[in-house]
């Protein structure tokens, strides 16, 4: 469960932030949609394949 503690003189909207914030970064929303249906493991290593190369491509570019 994600606590966020409002501080003095704090805006609710500035809490808010914060607590998208964390909501994000604990991966759930990620998780769920990833969940939504299923995905052969053999398709997903090479969705993994395919970003690490793409990345390295861009990676590449800027080294020259």
């Amino acid at each position: 469960m994600i606590i966020v503690n409002v501080k003095d003189n704090e805006s609710v909207d500035r809490a808010l932030k914060r607590f998208k914030k964390k909501f994000e970064r604990t991966g759930v929303l990620k998780e769920l949609r990833s969940r939504t249906f299923f995905q052969k493991p053999s398709i997903t290593k090479r969705k993994q394949k395919e970003k690490a190369r793409y990345i390295q491509t861009l990676f590449a570019k800027d080294n020259y």
